[in-house]
């Protein structure tokens, strides 16, 4: 596996700009780069062939859109992989972190209101394997993973 030592500054440069933003066309990111568009286009996709950029897509405030019910579901499992997998497959469900420590795995969720955030709490608790959660809920995101940049450039 590679490491970020093992790209050159500007392969980190690139993924630094993209992961500010990937909404400029290729043009405008490589005159902030100051270099050509093929060169860019040409390290984009050797970035994507290796795995290190894995698509794009909009940085989304679910919070704005009504989903202001969100939860840290701790879960207690036998069968872990299989319980992973069935969480995942929830809707409601954001991200599912396979963990150490005292939980198995922890499912990040957002509702839009509290019943939905019930039903998707009771959903995870009846998953067949879960011996039990413990939920804490969001009262606000003060670090957003979403604009979390990894300080590839030395920073």
């Amino acid at each position: 596996m590679a490491k970020i030592e093992d790209y050159d500054a500007l392969d980190r440069r690139i993924i630094e700009l993209l992961c500010r933003s990937s909404q400029g066309s290729y043009r405008q990111i490589a005159k902030q780069l100051e270099i050509h568009p093929t060169t860019l286009i040409q390290r984009v996709k050797a970035l994507e062939s290796k795995g290190v950029v894995n698509g794009y897509r909009a940085k989304t405030d679910y919070m704005a859109l009504g989903f202001e019910y969100m939860g840290i579901v701790h879960v207690y499992a036998d069968s872990v992989t299989e319980v992973q997998k069935e969480i995942a497959a929830i809707p409601q469900v954001i991200a599912v972190f396979d963990v150490t420590g005292d939980a198995d795995c922890i499912a990040w969720i957002s509702c839009l209101d509290r019943s939905e955030f019930s039903d998707t709490v009771k959903a995870i608790s009846s998953i067949g394997g879960v011996r039990k959660t413990n939920t804490s809920v969001v009262l606000s995101i003060v670090k957003d993973p979403n604009e979390f940049v990894p300080p590839i450039m030395g920073r």
